[in-house]
């Protein structure tokens, strides 16, 4: 058995038709999915931390950063939505990797978003554990110091 094999479309399309009670149903709409973007940018501390970057190693550079991720976010976008559109079974890159190029490449490639995944979840509470320590120190300082 070689390593990319790749599972055809039709198998894709009755695997999901199989599963007709257990697949995924759609809950969060446009707003679900704005609100859930503008909280993982606050989650991350996006403004705090492209604050102190730009004010101490940017300057006016910054912007100039702004829109070049702007774009990679566009781009990565029209992905996904080339995923969605070529292939319409509930999953993402695994699922289009394994289909296009076949099972070792989806098994890095979900390995990859497990990873990714993680990375993002740390940097959140890494952000949060910041914030918590602020507080506390605001909050305990003035008794210490007396």
């Amino acid at each position: 058995m070689s390593l990319f094999v790749r599972k055809p479309m039709g198998a894709l399309l009755n695997e999901a038709a199989e599963t007709g009670e257990h697949t995924l149903k759609k809950t969060l709409g446009a707003k679900g999915l704005i609100a859930l973007g503008i909280g993982a940018i606050i989650g991350a501390g996006l403004f705090s931390i492209t604050g102190m970057a730009a004010a101490n190693h940017a300057g006016p550079a910054i912007t100039i950063s702004f829109v070049v991720a702007g774009l990679g976010c566009l781009f990565a976008g029209l992905c996904y939505a080339e995923f969605a559109s070529m292939i319409p079974v509930a999953g993402s890159a695994y699922t289009y990797s394994y289909a296009t190029m076949g099972e070792f490449i989806a098994w890095i490639i979900g390995w990859d978003l497990v990873l990714e995944y993680a990375v993002g979840a740390a940097t959140v509470g890494i952000s949060w554990s910041r914030y918590l320590v602020k507080f506390w120190m605001d909050l305990v300082s003035p008794y210490l110091l007396n």
